[in-house]
């Protein structure tokens, strides 16, 4: 692995924190130690510990305090208990109650290795867990461990398995089908078919056809019967996307079908009667369709029971790193080629950039990249001129609120200022995104705590 599991000791014995600590790292884990179940939870918010010891008998808060704490508010790590042999009943108690597993002084060597080894391996199969794929990190397939993301992944798990209409806002490029599959994937329906229709691409006269389906004779051509897409999708998600661009004469008959689950196929006058999840997507502000008579109200509040907005990229930067390991993956394997990633300059630039397109976008720029850069790492110099040259949101100048002209302000001295800015809006952002935690944001910037503790000081957001 990259990166070191850390481990947290705590006991309040001395010896034996020093003794654990030594065999720890003999082992190959990064170990923290911390001598009462106070300073555990502190420890905790301060490092990403994947495995926590913790003695059962500790001053301050003892081990099952600390178990309850560390289980509400970090349930993905696993916590063993130490404990004597006059309280083994505890410590199964304690099992019960979510500990990983228990050990007993004084330790087998052997054994404590055994169940330090299977509690980090558990912790490792529980990330991929909540991440869909190896190569990926956010969850149901869906790569992002941002904040927003993390607001989207509680709404999918929440009304996955329920009948309620969806409706999914976000500009084009975002992954809007995604999240349909998610709550289609995620629901008593997998097992059923999961209907598409792009609602954009379909000419507005041949849409009814298409959703309801017609009978032999229904018009010219029609030579046959044909189910439309609501009979397809009976059992299990039918998935409208641009729904936006339904035309209002057409919004009267989806929003009957919606509410009765009934409809009669083009040219036919038996009534048909389906079960089937509806979810619906838009680029579209509907609030502003609907003020201007571009689409009806009562579909609208028909359509929006339970709502997803999927945030564009430029507002999750934290996520593009993650995307871009994603997409040089699958490239490398489509196109056989073995890049290695992205150099730290052409990582800044990526970072800046506002990528409209949003993911499609980002896409396309990877596999541009992989093809005409040469293998290893993809510098800023194979980046697309409109990905190299843009300041993505930041606008025309250096960054926001800076434009300086020459004469006026010294090549070095903008440079300095401009950076100055974008470090500190950037920064700002990781701090917000990790609730202030310094360590955790130290991390999401790939940089030291201390680099970035100082790096806050010469900004001004000690405070932050």
């Amino acid at each position: 692995m990259s990166e070191n599991k850390q481990v947290l000791v705590a006991d309040d014995e001395d010896n034996l924190r020093r003794v654990l600590k030594a065999q720890l790292q003999h082992d190959g884990y990064e170990v923290h130690c911390v001598p009462d179940g106070e300073a555990v939870l502190q420890a905790m918010e301060e490092h990403h510990i994947d495995v926590l010891i913790t003695d059962l008998r500790m001053p301050k808060l003892d081990g099952m305090q600390v178990l309850k704490s560390v289980s509400e508010r970090f349930p993905y790590v696993p916590v063993i208990m130490i404990t004597a042999h006059g309280t083994v009943d505890t410590a199964v108690e304690a099992l019960k109650l979510g500990a990983f597993d228990y050990v007993t002084k004084p330790f087998d060597r052997a054994e404590f290795r055994t169940v330090v080894s299977k509690a980090a391996r558990t912790r490792e199969l529980s990330q991929k867990h909540v991440s869909g794929d190896p190569n990926e990190r956010g969850r149901y397939r869906i790569i992002g461990q941002s904040a927003p993301m993390h607001g989207v992944y509680d709404v999918i798990e929440k009304v996955a398995d329920t009948p309620s209409t969806v409706l999914i806002t976000g500009e084009s490029g975002t992954g809007k089908e995604l999240i349909a599959r998610a709550l289609h994937e995620n629901s008593s329906r997998k097992d059923k078919p999961f209907v598409s229709v792009n609602c954009a691409a379909i000419p507005s006269d041949l849409l009814e056809s298409e959703l309801f389906g017609y009978e032999r004779g229904a018009f010219t051509g029609a030579v046959t019967s044909k189910p439309g897409r609501f009979e397809l999708a009976h059992g299990g998600t039918l998935f409208l996307d641009e729904i936006g661009e339904i035309p209002v004469s057409m919004q009267v008959k989806l929003l009957r079908a919606l509410q009765e689950q009934q409809f009669e196929r083009v040219g036919g006058i038996k009534t048909i009667t389906v079960d089937s999840r509806l979810v619906a997507a838009t680029n579209r502000d509907l609030k502003a369709s609907i003020a201007n008579g571009g689409f009806r109200e009562d579909l609208y509040y028909r359509l929006n029971v339970v709502h997803v907005h999927l945030p564009p990229l430029r507002e999750r930067p934290s996520d593009i790193p993650l995307l871009l390991e994603h997409c040089v993956h699958k490239f490398n394997a489509k196109l056989d080629r073995s890049m290695t990633g992205f150099e730290d300059a052409a990582m800044k630039v990526l970072l800046r950039y506002g990528w409209p397109g949003n993911i499609r976008e980002l896409e396309n720029v990877v596999e541009r990249c992989i093809i005409f850069a040469e293998d290893g790492e993809v510098g800023a110099q194979h980046l697309p001129a409109e990905v190299r040259d843009s300041d993505g949101e930041l606008g025309p100048g250096l960054v926001a609120g800076i434009s300086p002209t020459p004469g006026e302000t010294g090549l070095k001295e903008a440079v300095r200022e401009a950076t100055l800015k974008l470090e500190r809006e950037f920064i700002g952002r990781a701090l917000d995104q990790t609730g202030g935690n310094v360590t955790h944001t130290a991390r999401l910037l790939k940089i030291s705590r201390k680099s970035l503790q100082n790096k806050m000081k010469e900004l001004g957001l000690r405070n932050h």
